[in-house]
């Protein structure tokens, strides 16, 4: 138990600290029907990182990180300025091809270098297991700023999510598109650095889907997605430890598990 504990501790705690800020971001993404913007926003972060790494700068080198902060200010922009209101093309679309040529332009920089394969592959699994206590109060901090911007910045963020835009101009629509879109485009750099596209979409959206299914306000969603996230970072951990499977994978597979449950558990109510 003691070995567990010393080598799942500080991924665990990642996990947990990932869980709380993405169930509510998730919230926000399933509202506003924009669900692969998390992957393109995480994409386009793996492709300052990538540019770093063609210049000579290791992935966890800070001009790595700059780099991937610049690139997803620009895909902020991007996507805010594609805002699809009233138009024949979803934003989705939009979204879709960001990431679409986002990792196309990354797979045609790695192709360049010699170590491009592990490159990839550590964007899309992370190395959850290396997780460190600096690596974890340094999420943790940058969460909690940003729980604190949401917070203060609610009325406008939750409005827009809801479509109740009435009374707000398009170019203050925009704007605020931006500020959320930026700092969802933080919070996932920092997340992916970490534990991969694959688990950081998965702590985005099944949380939130799971809430739908079984509550019905705000609120109790939120709470909801935060209970699920938790719960399946500790379930999905100790399967990976107990079974000696990949870390990331086991975790995304239970999540799939704990959206099998609430949908069986929405279809009981409905017949009740």
């Amino acid at each position: 138990m003691m070995d567990a504990l010393s080598l799942l501790l500080w991924p665990l705690l990642a996990c947990i600290a990932i869980a709380g800020i993405h169930a509510y971001l998730g919230f926000h993404v399933v509202e506003r029907g924009v669900i692969f913007v998390d992957l393109a926003l995480a994409q386009v972060a793996a492709l300052g990182a990538t540019i770093g790494f063609l210049l000579g700068y290791d992935l966890h080198d800070p001009m790595a990180g700059w780099l991937s902060m610049g690139a997803v200010v620009l895909g902020a922009a991007l996507i805010a300025l594609l805002k699809a209101e009233k138009r024949r093309i979803p934003q989705e679309a939009f979204i879709g091809i960001v990431y679409a040529v986002a990792a196309a332009t990354a797979i045609l920089i790695v192709d360049r270098t010699p170590e491009g394969a592990e490159h990839i592959k550590f964007m899309f699994v992370g190395n959850l297991l290396a997780a460190t206590p600096e690596e974890v109060a340094r999420l943790a901090a940058l969460y909690v700023g940003i729980g604190i911007l949401h917070f203060v910045w609610r009325r406008p963020f939750f409005a827009i999510s809801h479509g109740k835009t009435e009374g707000m101009s398009k170019g203050r629509v925009r704007l605020w598109d931006f500020l959320f879109y930026l700092t969802f485009g933080l919070v996932v750099t920092q997340s992916v650095a970490v534990a991969g596209v694959l688990l950081v979409f998965s702590y985005l959206i099944v949380p939130s889907v799971v809430g739908m299914l079984v509550a019905d306000s705000a609120p109790a969603r939120l709470a909801v997605g935060w209970v699920v996230g938790v719960a399946v970072s500790v379930a999905g951990m100790l399967a990976s430890y107990r079974l000696d499977f990949p870390t990331g994978a086991t975790v995304v597979a239970t999540f799939g598990l704990a959206l099998l449950l609430a949908v069986g558990y929405r279809g009981v109510v409905r017949r009740a």
